[in-house]
């Protein structure tokens, strides 16, 4: 499996201004500007980790997933949630050929923690033997930074915060490693399903 991003947040999407303000409480740098470059990257590395830890987008955007077979051809659960759209499905072959499929070939089942992509028949299309199929879909809470949940957005601002206090340690945040237990305690709720895992009893 292969998950990617097809859009990159834009910098105006974070909340750069709010942050600013959650860390000059406890750092009190001077509003000049001259740190927005840092702040949006640890803001970028905050939403990266806590989705990563939550399987699910924040901030609405395209993914796009790219399968060698399906895991389940009854119903393909897509490994990020909220899922709001599936754009396309596309077959390709050994020689890369590709083969859109029809939107009336398959739905989508719209769940919190485990969204699945099922076909509109018994099974989704068989995918050729030594290819692939690629889907892309539009995962998210929404547009805006005031769409995500107000306890994820927190726990976002106080990792931020924490990869701020801790610049100049030796491991640059990562997303990987022991977060705080604030921060886990913010996004525990979010944690009930693995999407990746999920199957439908």
């Amino acid at each position: 499996m292969i998950l990617t991003e097809v859009d990159r947040l834009p910098d105006a999407a974070l909340p750069l201004d709010a942050c600013k303000a959650h860390l000059r409480l406890g750092v009190g740098f001077s509003d000049d500007g001259g740190q927005d470059g840092l702040v949006l990257a640890y803001l970028r590395a905050a939403i990266q980790a806590i989705e990563a830890r939550i399987g699910k987008a924040l901030i609405a955007r395209s993914f796009r997933l790219r399968l060698s077979q399906w895991r389940d051809p009854c119903g393909e659960v897509l490994p990020l949630a909220p899922v709001t759209a599936v754009t396309s499905v596309v077959l390709i072959g050994r020689d890369g050929g590709e083969t859109v499929l029809e939107p009336a070939s398959w739905r989508l089942e719209p769940d919190m923690h485990a969204p699945r992509l099922c076909p509109a028949g018994w099974m989704l299309p068989t995918v050729p033997t030594g290819g692939a199929v690629e889907v892309v879909f539009e995962a998210g809470f929404g547009a805006h930074w005031r769409d995500v949940p107000p306890d994820l957005a927190q726990a976002v601002m106080l990792l931020a915060a924490e990869y701020h206090e801790n610049r100049h340690a030796s491991d640059a945040p990562s997303g990987r490693g022991v977060m705080p237990f604030g921060v886990m305690a913010l996004i525990e709720r979010w944690r009930l399903v693995r999407t990746t895992s999920a199957r439908r009893r």
